[in-house]
């Protein structure tokens, strides 16, 4: 058998079992793939196959059935991701350009993909320590009260209202202030802006110091507040009732995963830049009692680093090519949209 060919009925078997969740025979394969040879000589590619490990039969006299390691090598084999079509393309920017902050983007990319895969999807906010801070704004409310705002390049915006401890505010006093702290932390991570900020205190005249140090105070601690990178979004759940007869194996055990955030954490892996989507298909995963589950993930964020992980989790039995393709895409417009914020 040639390795074309076993890759071709391989192909067909995932694709058929995948639409149809019935096992695939020779003769069903034939008539619907045109593959140019016999029944006889698929059932023989197919007898190799099972040999092979990549699919077996469920019970006598029935089809064949791709196994995890089957489906390992129909991911790796693909020669291309399958384009979103152009409807669905204009769908997804349309949705998330809709979005007004961040939890909104989280939360329209959770529902966009779900509905574009038909399966759960997981969202993690971005994780604070990878982030940049891209303006620190700082407003006087009262003679003697400042806020802070703190714009980070994840689209993360934290406030903070700040006493000037006694020293009387101008515009002058302002528009100095601004500049250190933005010439300090602007364009830095997060642990380097606050070491820059700490020392700013020290660069200032005496009568100064107090507000400059309140004002230092509050942005690092506005920057060391970690609650959102354990923070995760999921939607799509009901989509799992498409696969009632593999409940007990992937269904309920999913089900009880996505009431445990930590888990959905270390079930999509770590972000991962550059576009790469990564699918981890069964036993692969980090959790035994979840053998039975995919996850099709990838990194997103502003700029080239990745600041946080987004895709699919779902039973094996999954339209991958499909799944990579809008894992993908949403994952490009999220980034796209957290650069232009």
């Amino acid at each position: 058998m040639s390795e074309d060919r076993k890759l071709a009925v391989l192909r067909a078997i995932v694709e058929d079992y995948v639409a149809t969740e019935e096992p695939v025979g020779s003769k069903a394969l034939v008539e619907r793939h045109g593959l140019g040879v016999s029944p006889a000589t698929v059932r023989n590619d197919m007898a190799a196959l099972e040999d092979e490990g990549f699919i077996h039969q469920p019970h006598t006299s029935a089809g064949r059935v791709p196994t995890d390691k089957g489906y390992r090598l129909f991911v790796d084999r693909l020669t291309t991701v399958k384009p979103m079509s152009a409807a669905e393309r204009r769908a997804i920017s349309t949705f998330l350009d809709g979005a007004v902050d961040l939890d909104d983007v989280v939360q329209r990319s959770v529902r966009t993909l779900s509905q574009l895969t038909r399966q759960v999807a997981v969202v993690q906010y971005p994780t604070l320590s990878r982030s940049t801070v891209r303006h620190v704004e700082v407003v006087a409310l009262a003679p003697t009260r400042l806020l802070v705002v703190l714009i980070l390049s994840t689209g993360r915006v934290e406030q903070r209202l700040v006493d000037t401890e006694g020293l009387a505010l101008d515009d002058e006093l302002l528009a100095e202030l601004r500049t250190r702290v933005n010439g300090a932390a602007g364009g830095q991570r997060i642990a380097d802006a606050g070491t820059a900020l700490a020392a700013l205190p020290d660069e200032v005249a005496e009568r100064e110091r107090p507000l400059v140090t309140a004002v230092v105070d509050a942005l690092v601690e506005a920057m060391s507040d970690h609650r959102s990178d354990q923070r995760v979004a999921v939607g799509g759940a009901a989509n799992l009732a498409r696969y009632g007869d593999s409940f007990e194996t992937a269904v309920r055990p999913l089900l009880e995963a996505l009431e445990e955030h930590v888990v959905l954490l270390k079930l999509l892996g770590e972000a991962t830049s550059g576009g790469a989507v990564t699918v981890r298909i069964g036993a692969e995963g980090p959790y035994s009692e979840l053998a039975a589950t995919s996850v099709v993930a990838t990194g997103y964020g502003a700029g080239p680093d990745a600041l946080a992980s987004l895709g699919i989790v779902g039973p094996t039995r999954m339209d991958y090519p499909g799944t990579m393709a809008a894992v993908r895409a949403v994952a490009r417009y999220v980034s796209r949209i957290l650069d232009e914020a």
